[in-house]
């Protein structure tokens, strides 16, 4: 094995295709490593359902346990839930998972007691150093007292802490098509809505880490299309997807037309504030529709605005004392979950506010999708810097628009905005643009699309 990890090592996790770029005996190496970088006495590990998944789990635990850390086995389980075993048990943690990536890949998300996040910055960094140098050189010396390895079964816990936090009791009977992809949504929907008025309509709920019907992808518009049948077939009320790993959740309405995740945001961010007596601030990412903090504000609270990427997010949690977050991405962060993010949460938030009025979903949701949105629009260029310079030539001058560059370029209008930003890892540039209207919003769109790959 190359002791270069830079290719698997990303910004927030590892990832990569198993065995080619990392394997059992790497793992091992990364549990040894993670122990030695959080320096705690105990941690625990959860997996997917991926094939290879408990293999990886079970060699991260030997390294930690080679080196006197015991650890916490919740084996098969949602990202979520192992942050939960995370805050819960005030144990760093690691989820052996690759989320919506395809089959062959996996990965380690992980994170610090209490469910901190572990990214570049706070640690990942380290992590990879002294898994490269051990790749190497050899494992480190053994501790002189092995760490234990104990099992625990944490889905009733996880399920009744969720439910603990919103106020399901007299929602109106619902029926709902759940479509997991084959993945941990399988195994921790059924759990969380038991006892709930809740006809239950499942979808791939077979745990299958190869992924037989589709992608777990719900943000790809293709692996939408079998809920949003099956959604208008049975009449139901509302749809709901989740990715592989089930930490994001999709809605889409009694038509079967998706719910934007900036209106499922701006929809739980209304409704934690009235949680919370109408104080509190609300984080959202920079590309997140313009209604999230106009919702926000209309609700007493305080809109926080950041850059894109989850630990931007998870930052501005602590840093702020935030009570939520939302991304564009159908990522949903929560106070009350230790700052990390659940799909799963955020399900029963929307469960709630439908259930708790006679009004379809579409209906209720008219209030917070205010805007049209492009979706986002990539662009291979060969210099984002030449790009990204043109676009903001192109519009300094004008007296009607600002701009900032909080992450890539944002331009702002009265009626519009948009902003461009690079990827870290293509050579590719992102477009989201939004305005009052479709037109609007098309105009904006193809005048950027046109600087951008002119």
């Amino acid at each position: 094995m190359a002791a270069d990890l830079s290719q698997i090592v990303k910004a927030y996790d590892v990832r990569g295709v198993v065995p080619d770029q990392w394997d059992e005996p790497l793992a091992e190496l990364f549990g040894a490593a993670f122990a030695r970088v959080t320096g705690a006495s105990a941690l625990v590990t959860g997996h997917d359902m991926r094939p290879s998944s408990p293999g990886l789990a079970r060699a991260f635990a030997r390294g930690a346990v080679r080196c006197g850390v015991d650890v916490t086995e919740i084996g098969l389980c949602s990202t979520d839930q192992l942050y939960y075993a995370s805050g819960a048990l005030d144990l760093p943690g690691a989820m052996f998972t690759a989320s919506h990536n395809p089959a062959r890949y996996n990965g380690i998300k992980m994170c610090r007691a209490g469910a901190a996040p572990v990214g570049q910055d706070t640690g990942l960094a380290e992590i990879r150093e002294l898994a490269e140098r051990w790749s190497e050189s050899g494992a480190p010396q053994p501790a002189d007292r092995p760490g234990a390895v104990t099992r625990r079964d944490t889905l009733e816990d996880y399920a009744a802490h969720l439910r603990s936090l919103v106020d399901v009791s007299s929602i109106r009977p619902l029926k709902v098509v759940v479509d997991a992809g084959n993945g941990m949504g399988g195994h921790t929907v059924p759990t969380v809505l038991t006892g709930l008025p809740v006809d239950l309509v499942p979808m791939y709920f077979e745990l299958d880490g190869t992924f037989p019907h589709h992608e777990a992808n719900p943000l790809d518009p293709a692996n939408l299309v079998d809920l949003q049948r099956r959604v208008r077939a049975e009449g139901a009320d509302l749809g709901l997807a989740f990715d592989g790993d089930a930490d994001r959740c999709f809605v889409v309405d009694e038509h079967g037309d998706p719910v934007p995740p900036s209106a499922v945001t701006a929809l739980v961010a209304a409704r934690e504030l009235a949680r919370n007596g109408g104080r509190g601030a609300i984080i959202h990412n920079l590309i997140t529709s313009r209604s999230v903090p106009e919702v926000v504000k209309e609700n007493g609270g305080t809109p926080v605005r950041t850059r894109v990427g989850h630990s931007f997010i998870k930052a501005e949690m602590a840093r702020t004392g935030a009570i939520f977050g939302g991304e564009h991405s159908a990522h949903y962060y929560f106070k009350d979950f230790w700052n990390a993010d659940t799909g799963m949460l955020a399900a029963l938030h929307v469960l709630a506010a439908l259930g708790g009025q006679d009004k379809p979903l579409s209906a209720l949701v008219a209030r917070y999708d205010r805007y049209a949105g492009s979706g986002e629009i990539n662009s291979t260029v060969a210099d984002q810097a030449a790009r990204l310079a043109a676009l903001r030539s192109a519009y300094a001058g004008r007296d009607d628009v600002t701009l900032d560059e909080l992450d890539g370029l944002t331009v702002s209008a009265a009626d519009w905005w948009f902003n461009v930003r690079p990827s870290n890892t293509e050579p590719l540039l992102r477009l989201n643009a939004e305005a009052r209207d479709e037109a609007t919003m098309a105009k904006v769109r193809d005048e950027v699309l046109e600087i951008i790959r002119g």
